[in-house]
């Protein structure tokens, strides 16, 4: 027995040995021939083609890492025969075959160009390629990739390629996976596209039609620019579709949300992509949904509530109206809810409570009303609350503090009241609060503040406190986490704050405005990662001190509507300062303007009385600027020509009302950006500069009041986007039309003020032919929009215009607004008929000319004008009477003419002044005695001048009555806010 089992235990073994032997064999047999040498020597050359370089430290720091994967270079583990090359990094081969069938090279560090003879495209049994996230130098795409037909994955995004995408990509008919995104990062912003398409509409009608099999397309960040056409509906192997920055346009085929196994759909940042949500099916597959930045519209559907495996749901900055449905709360796995700045109504529905896996809820910059959505308590998982500039009202409930996992509350611009819930300072994860507008009786309850350990954003502004003690800013000095602080309208006391005082070292935004300060905080000395700091709207009086631009971090100074007088120390440039955004403006600084930095980038000193030249230190810098704001003050001299060697980056040079004289420099050869120019109340002469020509952003040119002797600039008429053109007041002469038949040009001005001037000759019966931005309104935005200016910055373009019979200085100028200005000239013969043409014009003022003939009766046609004066001409005949069909006329001044005939029998015309008549005697009426109580003398005398008119009448009037937008604050530095503090917001 043992002998037998002995036997069969030896039979076993050598079975064992025999079968191992016979593996290794074979093993060894298959392994020499599973890379074959053409294969190896095609990657070895593909190796020499590109050289190696490894992304530094910086490199990460400004772009991160997006494959969340950090780069190395696979390609070193390719050497000569000592090694299969289906075991180097990135290869795949067939196992039966031997050849190379996969080739994943992405974030290898590789460096130079993608040639169309590179030996990539001698891989022709390739079936998977991803070469994301290299470094192509800007090369083209090569057409060669229909040498590769049986590629199934092809992944060349974020590699630096450029141009046109090769329609040989749509050859691929076994694609599966096409991924040609271009990773955007602050570096690389949307408008630096890199790829486009030649021809957009049959380019993406053959990739419909060809890649058949296609499941995932991403073309993020290609410069598409052209409608999605409906072939894509029918993509019935679609699971993703990321469109996102595209330049997408006209109406998106709603039908693609419909495709059955569809499960990411992202469209964001496409402002000129219409459609709306469909009515969705059961059983559908969607798991994202994101229209970010769009313009989509219409109302959420109820069968919303259809798509049960949706996890993010982003609606934002649309216009999609209507209420919140109540089905949303049937999306039981949805964690991500992005609906802001929308225009939804009504209250936030309770079902939202169903909704267990939710992590963020932003509804912020909708008409929603009613109390704080008590049904948010109950979604224990909430870490982002967004409800801000809303209509909510009421007070947050005292209860908030069960939200254990809150990091983030957005409350602002709202009406809530009452106060802070001592719960909210309980929540140990709480990192951002922004409570801005909590409209607070009394300050009680901030020295609790200091429960708020892991606080990083604090921002909290009321203008609703009165009579109450000032808070100690002492008491956030206990914050040691916090990033930012924002506490604008808090009567604030500094004096418990020295410069040895604990506060957070962290601390990079620091805004103070209207808090009751009279001095600057000695603790800011200690400030050494301050980046931002606001004291605007303040009462400090007296000197700047030197140490504040010792600040090396600091960035964004604002100093604005205070009583400074002056600048401590010297009035040289500081070395190791960074001072980029500077704004004095609205001071009592006198004397010479002292600039810290160089290569400033933002600078704002208006309204004080600063005196001397303008400093060429604004010439010196390594950077150029982009705003020069120097106006009401007492600069004198020259304007600097060396300004010309930084005009590539400049967008706003506002130097009105001060001393300067000579010439405007020919300095703006380079003036790409430059949209706005404010010369106007100074002592200039001479001609205007042929290079304006070359300044082809330009919205608005000012030169009022002045003494520039030249005629009009026609030359100008090429720049396509100047919109107002303000030469009033000065010595400009001859006339006012080109050669005959001559186009005027100016396509898109609005405003246009050449009164006061020299300008003598007739105008031709078409003249107003082609002036075609205001002929028609092709603003059709219910929203106020405004000319030039910076909305962030809460600066607007302002300009001042003779309406309604007084000057007025429009703070802000709606792009609705137009106007026309020929008065004070010498101009004779007819108002040109063409005038009729003007329908969205609003005022129209051509007095003291020696304008002959009849009112022009197409002047009925203008249904937009609200003011006309047509004041000391020789104008004779009757007023038109179909003039009183006008209701929108408000003003109307005809006086000192030789009109005859009855006044046009219209309300307005009843409602004018006596003044408004004069000087016609032959004007009668049986309403002329009511409105004048005594027949007009033809002796009357005429009225003052005009500039005695501006002297007595001059107010300051906001357009259309619209208040300010928000403050300067958050303009400058809210990109770098989102970039350190948003990353989780949304």
């Amino acid at each position: 027995m043992i002998g037998s089992n002995y036997s069969f235990f030896l039979r076993a073994i050598v079975l064992l040995l025999f079968s191992i032997s016979n593996f290794v064999s074979t093993f060894a047999s298959l392994t020499p021939g599973l890379c074959h040498p053409d294969q190896r020597d095609v990657l070895l050359q593909l190796k020499t083609e590109f050289k190696i370089r490894k992304p530094d430290d910086e490199f990460y720091d400004r772009y991160g890492d997006p494959m969340n994967v950090t780069s190395y270079p696979k390609t070193e583990s390719w050497v000569n025969s000592s090694t299969d090359c289906c075991n180097w990094d990135g290869v795949t081969c067939n196992t039966e075959s031997g050849k190379v069938i996969g080739l994943d090279l992405s974030c290898s560090c590789l460096y130079g160009r993608l040639e169309p003879n590179s030996s990539l495209f001698r891989l022709k049994h390739l079936t998977s390629l991803n070469l994301a996230f290299n470094n192509f130098t800007f090369s083209p795409i090569p057409d060669k990739f229909n040498n590769l037909i049986l590629l199934e994955t092809l992944n060349l995004s974020g590699s630096s390629l450029k141009g046109h995408i090769p329609k040989e990509i749509l050859q691929l008919t076994s694609l599966v996976s096409l991924d040609l995104s271009f990773y955007v990062s602050f570096y690389f912003p949307p408008s630096s596209l890199l790829l486009s398409i030649e021809n957009p509409p049959l380019f993406l009608h053959q990739l419909a039609q060809n890649l058949r099999n296609l499941r995932a397309l991403d073309m993020s960040y290609v410069n598409i620019s052209s409608e999605i056409p409906h072939e894509f509906s029918y993509m019935l192997s679609l699971r993703s579709l990321h469109l996102t920055s595209c330049y997408l346009v006209g109406e998106f085929p709603s039908g693609v949300f419909l495709i059955p196994n569809l499960q990411s759909i992202i469209l964001d940042h496409n402002p000129d992509l219409r459609g709306s949500l469909p009515v969705f099916h059961r059983n559908n597959s969607l798991q994202v949904l994101r229209l970010w930045e769009t313009s989509f519209s219409g109302i959420i559907p109820d069968s919303i509530g259809n798509l049960k495996h949706l996890v993010n749901l982003t609606l934002a900055e649309s216009n999609f109206a209507g209420r919140i449905p109540s089905s949303l709360g049937e999306l039981s796995n949805l964690s991500r809810l992005r609906l802001y700045q929308n225009h939804f109504t009504g209250e936030v529905p309770s079902s939202i409570g169903n909704l267990k896996q939710l992590t963020g809820f932003y509804v912020h910059g909708n008409q929603l009303t009613g109390s704080f959505p008590s049904a948010l308590l109950n979604l224990t998982k909430l870490r982002f609350i967004d409800l801000g500039s809303n209509h909510f009202t009421g007070s947050l409930p005292p209860n908030i503090g069960q939200l254990s996992k809150l990091e983030g509350l957005y409350a602002f611009g709202n009406f809530f009241t009452g106060a802070v819930p001592s719960s909210l300072l309980q929540i140990s994860s709480l990192t951002r609060l922004d409570l801005d507008d909590y409209q607070l009786s009394d300050l009680v309850g901030f020295e609790n503040v200091s429960l708020f350990s892991n606080l990083k954003f604090l921002r909290f502004k009321s203008n609703n406190i009165r009579d109450s003690s000032p808070v100690d800013l002492n008491v956030f000095s206990s914050l040691k986490q916090l990033v930012l602080l924002y506490l604008s309208g808090i009567p604030l006391s500094t004096a418990n704050i020295t410069s040895d005082s604990d506060f957070s070292s962290n601390l990079e935004f620091l805004y103070l405005s209207g808090c009751n300060i009279t001095e600057f905080p000695e603790f800011l000395r200690d400030q050494r990662n301050l980046y931002s700091l606001d004291l605007s709207n303040n009462s400090i009086k007296g000197q700047v001190p030197d140490w504040l631009w010792r600040l090396q971090a600091l960035q964004s100074l604002y100093l604005s509507h205070n009583s400074l007088s002056g600048f401590d120390g010297s009035l040289k440039a500081v070395p190791g300062s960074h001072i980029e955004m500077l704004d004095l403006r609205s001071n009592a600084f006198q004397g010479r303007i002292f600039i810290p930095y160089t290569s400033i980038n933002y600078l704002f000193a208006s309204s004080n009385n600063f005196t001397g030249e303008i400093p060429r230190s604004l010439c010196g810098g390594q950077s150029s600027p982009t705003i020069i704001d120097l106006s009401n003050n007492n600069f004198h001299g020259s304007i600097p020509q060396c300004l010309g060697t930084h005009m590539s980056s400049l967008t706003y040079l506002n130097l009105r009302n001060n001393c300067l004289s000579g010439s405007l420099p020919d300095m703006f050869m380079h003036a790409y950006e430059l949209s706005f120019i404010d010369v106007s109340d100074n002592r200039l002469d001479g001609k205007l500069p042929q290079s304006l020509t070359t300044c082809s952003a330009l919205e608005v040119l000012n030169v009022k009041s002045n003494e520039i002797n030249d005629t009009f600039p026609f030359q100008l008429s090429s720049l396509k986007k100047l919109q107002v053109l303000v030469l009033r007041s000065n010595k400009f002469h001859g006339v006012l039309y080109q050669s005959e038949g001559a186009w005027f040009g100016f396509p898109q001005l609005k405003i246009i003020d050449v009164s006061h001037n020299e300008f003598i000759g007739t105008l031709p019966s078409d003249y107003f032919l082609n002036w075609t931005a205001i002929s028609s309104n092709e603003d059709k935005s219910t929203l106020p929009d405004y000319i030039g200016g910076y909305k962030g910055y809460g600066y607007y373009t302002s300009v001042v215009l003779m309406n309604k019979g007084i000057s007025m200085v429009m703070e802000r100028i709606l792009t609705v607004y137009t106007a026309i200005d020929f008065s004070g000239n010498r101009i004779h013969g007819q108002v040109p008929e063409s005038i009729g043409l003007l329908k969205e014009l609003h005022a129209l003022n051509l007095s003291r000319n020696a304008f002959t003939g009849h009112i022009p009766s197409s002047l009925a046609n203008i249904t937009a004008l609200e003011s006309l004066d047509l004041s000391q001409n020789k104008l004779s005949g009757e007023i038109p009477p179909k003039l009183g069909d006008l209701s929108s006329l408000e003003w109307i001044n005809v006086s000192y003419n030789q009109l005859v005939g009855s006044i046009p029998q219209g309300t307005q015309f009843q409602r004018q002044n006596c003044s408004s008549y004069k000087g016609n005697p032959g004007l009668f009426g049986p309403s002329l005695k009511d409105i004048c109580r005594e027949t007009t003398s033809p002796g009357s005398e005429p009225p003052v001048s005009s500039e005695e008119e501006e002297e007595e009448g001059s107010f300051s009037w906001v357009a259309a009555g619209l208040s300010f937008a928000p403050g300067v604050v958050f303009g400058f530095t809210i990109g770098y806010i989102k970039k350190n503090l948003g990353r989780n917001r949304h």
